[in-house]
């Protein structure tokens, strides 16, 4: 018996039971694909990996039958039960009910060769999204396509910086399945890069960071932005401008973190330090400035910029040691925190790459030709999951129903070329410049604003 509780209907109430079979890891596509066409029956899983995700603490010990052991290799593949019929029963106390008893199932006339996949929409792929814990989630080929698109139209170099280099591919994918899975997010961005003005802020970053709030806002998940202590004043002010321009729903909660002792991060990232219970299950930093090798933060032209970064950092660093939280780091010039995972090849293809390569390991990696784009790409694909039915039933464990009445609300959320552009204007008159000219006009890094990014926006909606 899992800690997930089902749909409740009248009196009728319990939590989910699940059926486990150990699949060797490079049987679980097969798998999935061979049950998951039969949805009048058990389906598709409902959880592949850790059983602790459920809430069940002992595979050893099974509620109902015998233990089922595993062998190296094998993988924890759990589908739903019929028995969660019968505890349902059970707690609405019935004086007579018939059910059918584990290992003793109903068969009819039926056969598994009548149900067919018709099209990419109703073919499943499994995706490793964390190993510690071992969590696997599923995805249409549909939608995983679309999704790889994304990342492939994001991947253009139009600054010419080489960073084609730095490309991991399904990273993007990769990430929004560990996002979609997310409770609560926690978003940074800020890369000071003019330190001659104040404020010293560019302005690729805030625009992609509040795209992703705005579509994890529609998502009903939990999301804060955490940014130096010595622009909190401006992002305020910023977060309150995109709520009046309707790009957020809401304002986002914004945070700011400073080292005080060695376990400042642990303190920061779960309560009471507890590494069991993390506020937040994913970090994304997108278009943040990352700690260099030597502990230093430096912009594309060498220059150290340490005096105006928080050592936000920290928090991803400590987000390796809890099992759970993931990290995700977006990049356009492999400086930005979360770029350590290519620093190799920042170092031999990137411009001054030796020594303003950041250090710093983010578990998915996603490189864009301008990291607002990123951030846009994000969000289209986290829409897309959310529309997809085979990924739909899985994040829900078969629980209740697909929620499509909430679809406008997620289209809605999405960034377009009208809010963009507002934005970009607000970003303006608060005097946050283009990042490689210090420009005030509209334009982020050095490309204008329209017929570049509008054309780039359009391409991924």
């Amino acid at each position: 018996q899992t800690a997930v509780p089902c749909y409740s209907i009248s009196t009728f109430h319990c939590n989910l039971v699940v059926t486990m079979r150990p699949i060797p890891a490079s049987k679980l596509e097969a798998a999935v694909l061979a049950t998951s066409a039969l949805k009048e029956a058990h389906g598709a899983p409902v959880h592949m990996g850790d059983p602790g995700l459920l809430g069940i603490k002992d595979l050893s010990k099974p509620d109902y039958g015998d233990p089922v052991h595993l062998h190296p290799g094998d993988i924890p593949v759990f589908w739903a039960c019929g028995v969660t019929g019968v505890e349902a029963v059970i707690n609405c106390r019935a004086p007579l009910a018939f059910t059918h008893s584990p290992g003793c199932m109903f068969i009819t006339d039926l056969k598994n060769d009548n149900v067919t996949v018709r099209s990419s929409r109703e073919v499943p792929q499994v995706h490793c999204i964390s190993q510690d814990p071992l969590h696997y989630s599923i995805v249409s080929a549909e939608a995983a396509q679309k999704i790889k698109t994304l990342e492939t139209l994001i991947g253009i170099d139009p600054g010419d910086r080489g960073i084609i280099h730095l490309h991991r591919q399904d990273e993007l994918l990769k990430a929004c399945l560990s996002i979609s899975h997310a409770r609560s997010v926690l978003i940074t961005t800020g890369f000071p890069t003019h330190f001659t003005y104040d404020p010293p802020e560019e302005n690729d970053g805030p625009p992609g960071a509040l795209a992703i709030a705005a579509i994890l806002q529609a998502l009903e998940k939990e999301v804060a932005i955490v940014t130096d202590q010595r622009a909190m004043s401006l992002n305020k002010k910023i977060i309150e401008e995109a709520v009046q321009l309707g790009i957020l729903k809401r304002p986002v909660p914004l945070l700011s973190y400073q080292r005080e002792s060695a376990d400042s991060a642990l303190m920061f990232l779960c309560e009471n330090g507890n590494p069991e219970r993390p506020r937040f299950d994913h970090l994304i930093a997108i278009e943040r400035a990352g700690m260099a090798a030597d502990g230093n933060y430096y912009n594309a032209r060498k220059v150290n910029i340490k005096h105006l970064v928080d050592p936000i950092d920290e928090l991803f660093l400590a987000a390796q040691t809890i099992p759970g939280v993931t990290t995700t780091g977006v990049g356009d010039g492999g400086n930005e925190l979360g770029m350590g995972k290519v620093k190799d090849a920042v170092k031999k293809h990137i411009k001054n790459g030796d020594v303003i390569a950041c250090d710093v390991e983010a578990d998915f990696t996603l490189v864009a030709g301008v990291s607002n784009w990123g951030g846009y790409a994000i969000a289209c694909a986290l829409y897309i999951l959310s529309t997809c039915e085979i990924h739909n039933r899985y994040l829900r464990k078969a629980v209740g129903f697909p929620q499509l009445s909430k679809k406008m609300a997620w289209l809605s959320a999405l960034p377009s070329v009208t809010k963009e552009e507002k934005l970009l204007k607000t970003l303006v008159r608060h005097g946050i410049r283009s990042g490689k000219t210090a420009s005030l006009e509209m334009e982020v890094d050095g490309l204008p604003f329209y017929n570049t990014h509008s054309l780039m926006i359009e391409k991924l909606l």
